[in-house]
Formats: structure tokens, sequence, C-alpha cells
């Protein structure tokens, strides 16, 4: 009987099947540290190019250590700030995750490089007096430090789940640093109480708007008996007011950095660009509407493509305006620097704004899709209805905000309307279970309404504690590294 062949190469099988263990558990250790390693390289190559433009100049070394910076606060924007437009989309499962993070670049770069504006303000919005401020020195590092401690308590934030207020955050930054430089005197506290009320203002319109959005397309389409020519007769308007209320969005917080636009000539715009889009829509809506089923489901596909466009939109004018949180502070510090003086308005340099620009996308496809998802899909579930309210809600509220003179931030307004979305479908299921059960003799238990909430508290408390602590936290933190460096250098 012949003897069984022997493996001869059993012993180098076990070899390789160690290394191939190695190996797996070497790409599944270093897989978190792909995106970190690709942001660090970025941070280094805007370090590089700013040696290139200032490299032979006095302080050069300031401005290359102060790009670098505004390149890390850069990445942080777009993996925090950027989720708010794009989170509605991805959660009502309009875009893919992969399709909502190119367009959000596309669109952040456009309206960074389009609109982002020439000049900005040096300290953010007069929050503290430049006269206050000692001296060149002492205000590049008041700048610096504000840079550097708003990146950190973002980073902390996007670690944490926790959407933020960029703008706040650059803003308690300047807080912390100034009053260290120039005394409690020198900073600007009827503005700060200003801010600390959008904190309750902000979220408060954004949530109430956007639930009336919903009622309205509840009771007029939703739950009617035809609701297919519902849609065909509110669907239009509906695309109409979005694309009105965008167009002076864009016109009031973009669009006005290249010409000089009021709030006036913005509602016009408005107003032309919302009857032209509703004469459109009208014939796009009624194609898609054939031959659909005559129920809730077949709407969402309505409200699809409006809402891509509004994310779209609504990343252009992030682009726009929020670039400035970036690259504002590094602007001042290259102006300080260069000329020797402080100035209340600045040029931008177009290198400045490119670094800014694309540090803002590199963030987005980095480290965004954690707080997409959040925003999209953990606070309350949307669909395409649900998340064009929070679109329309975030573009109508900032409108509303300019025209009263209000200080408001787009992440609370938003992520403010996803909640108020949530809160009004409890109210409307609870109402309508409660209606049932009294119609057929049985009312709803009061635990069994308590297990049907559509919102996840958790997320509302720690989101709302997040934005309280903002200010302080930025301060406190600019604060210790405005010491820390002026203990440095002297």
């Amino acid at each position: 009987m012949a003897q069984p062949p022997v493996n001869q190469w059993k012993t180098l099988d076990k070899d390789l099947s160690r290394i191939g263990q190695l190996e797996d558990a070497t790409h599944f250790v270093a897989r978190p540290l792909v995106a970190p390693g690709i942001a660090l390289a970025f941070i280094v190559l805007v370090a590089l190019v700013a040696t290139a433009f200032v490299g032979g100049e006095p302080g050069a070394i300031l401005v290359i250590a102060a790009a670098a910076i505004g390149a890390y606060m850069a990445l942080n924007i777009g993996a925090n700030d950027v989720a708010n437009n794009m989170g509605p989309a991805v959660g009502a499962n309009a875009l893919t995750m992969g399709g909502a993070l190119a367009i959000a670049a596309v669109f952040e770069t456009a309206g960074a490089l389009l609109a982002g504006g020439d000049v900005v303000g040096t300290i953010s919005s007069g929050i503290v007096s430049p006269a206050a401020v000692p001296d060149a020195a002492s205000f590049v590092w008041l700048m610096m430090a504000s840079l550097l401690a708003a990146a950190l308590w973002i980073n902390l934030a996007t670690m944490l789940g926790a959407p933020v207020s960029t703008t706040h955050s650059v803003v308690g930054g300047v807080v912390g640093a100034g009053i260290v430089a120039a005394g409690f005197g020198a900073v600007n506290w009827p503005a700060i109480a200003q801010i600390a009320a959008s904190w309750v203002i902000s979220p408060v319109m954004g949530g109430v708007i956007a639930a009336a959005c919903l009622a309205f397309i509840k009771a007029r389409i939703m739950y009617v008996e035809d609701k297919i020519a519902a849609a065909r007769l509110w669907v239009p308007v509906l695309i109409g007011v979005m694309a009105g209320t965008f167009a002076t969005y864009l016109a009031i917080k973009g669009l006005k950095k290249i010409f000089d636009i009021t709030l006036g000539t913005g509602l016009l715009i408005g107003l032309l660009a919302g009857l032209a889009f509703w004469a459109l829509s009208v014939p796009m809506i009624r194609r898609q509407s054939e031959g659909v089923e005559n129920r809730k489901k077949s709407l969402k596909k309505l409200f699809a493509l409006p809402l891509v466009i509004s994310a779209a939109l609504l990343s252009f004018a992030h682009g726009a305006n929020d670039v400035a949180n970036a690259v504002g502070p590094l602007a001042a510090i290259v102006h300080a620097v260069q000329e020797g003086d402080i100035a209340a308005k600045v040029d931008i340099p177009s290198w400045v704004m490119l670094m800014g620009a694309l540090g803002i996308s590199m963030g987005l496809m980095l480290f965004g899709p954690r707080l997409i998802r959040l925003v999209g899909s953990e606070i309350t579930k949307l669909n395409p209805m649900r998340a064009y309210c929070v679109a329309l809600s975030a573009a109508v509220t900032v409108i509303l905000a300019s025209w009263l003179g209000l200080p408001v931030s787009s992440t609370h307004i938003a992520v403010g309307a996803i909640f108020g979305v949530g809160f009004f479908r409890e109210w409307h299921a609870e109402r309508r279970a409660r209606a049932l059960g009294l119609s057929k003799g049985k009312p709803v238990a009061p635990e069994e309404r308590r297990r049907r909430k559509l919102v996840r508290r958790s997320h509302f408390m720690s989101v709302a504690a997040a934005w309280v602590i903002t200010v302080p936290a930025s301060a406190a933190l600019s604060a210790l590294i405005f010491v820390i460096l002026r203990a440095i250098t002297t």
C-alpha cells in the first residue's frame, strides 16, 4: 500500500501563514493612521509653499508657522462644519457618501475661491479693539494663539462627534488671548452677549421654520386623498421657494463679496430666480410623477433632486463665508509681520486663500464622514422631504437673521432644524396615535408613547453642551497658548 505524500513545505507554509497574519494585523492597525498621515503631509506642504513665498523676508518663521496652523484649522473646518450641509442629503439617501464628499469638495472650493473675498476683519468682527493691543508682536501672538486654540477645540469636538460653530471657536480664541494681551476692557462684551444669545436664537429659529415647512408638506401633500395631484401643484412651488431663498442667501452671504448687494436687491434676485425655477419645474415634476402609485413613498423621489442642489448651494455659500475663519487670522499675521503694524482690514494673499479652500475640502474628504452620518441619520431619521425642510430652513433663517441684524451660526441653524423636524414628527405621531386609539377605544399607554420617541435625547444634550462651552473652552485654551508663546519669546 502506497504511503501518502509527505508535505515538504509544511514549515514554510506555517511561516507564510504567520507572515500573512502579521500583514493583516499591520494593515488593520495602520488603517486609522492613513487620514492623519495625509493631513500631516498637507500641513507640511503648506509650510513649504509659505517658505517659497516669504522665505527670505524678516519674520518668515512666524509666517510659516502661522501657515501650518492655518492649514490645520482649515482641515478641522472641513471635518466638522461641512457635515451640516451634506448630512441631511446623505441621511435621506438622496446622495451616497462618496457623492456627497465629491460635491461638497467641489462647491466648498469654488465658494472659497470665487466668492471668498479679498478683505477680512483682523479681530473677528470687532471682538477686540485693535487699538488696545500693545504692539504688532503681541498682535501676532494673539492671532496665532486664537487660530491654534480654535483648531484644537474643533478637532476635539469632531473626535467627540459634536458639530460646533467654527466662527464661535475663533471668536472664543480671540477673546481669551485678547484678555491676556490687552485686558478685559479691550473686549467688546455687548458683541459677546449677542453671540451667547445666538446659541438659543439660531437653533430655535431653524427648528421652528423646518417644523413649519414639514407641517405644510404633511397637510397639503402627504395626507390628502390624491397625493400625486397635490404634489404636481405644490412641489414646483416648493422648488421655486427653495430656489428663490438660495438665490437670496447666496447674494447676501457670498456674492456680496464680489458685488455690492443690499438685502432688497438680494430679495429681488431671489424672487426672479424663484419664479424661473417654478416655471421650469412644473413640466419636470409632471413627467416624474407619471405612472407612480398614489402613496407617500412615491413622493420621495420628487424631492431628491432639489435636495441635492440645495446641499451643493449650501456648500458653496459655506466655502465663501467660513474660509475666513481659517485664512483671516493668517492673513492678519502676514500683514503684521510684513508691514509691522496692525490694520483693521487686510488683503488676503492668493496662496493663503487657496490653502484655506483646499484645506477645507481635504478635511471633509478625510474626516467628514463621521459627522455627516451623525447629522444625517443619528439624531433623527430623515427622508428627502424632511431633509428638504432642513435645507430650506437653513437658508431662510440666515436671511431673516441678516434682516434682523442677529449674529447666528449656520451650524446651529442646520442642527436645530434637524431637531425641529424630529420633535415635530414626535408630536405629530403621538397626536395621530392618540386620535387613532380614541377612535378604536384603545388609548396609547404612556410607556408606548415614550418608546416611540423619534429624536435621540443623548445627542440633543451632548450637542447643546458643546455649543455652550465652545466660546469659553476655546477662550481658555487660547489664553493658555498665548501665555506660553509670550513666555517662550521673551
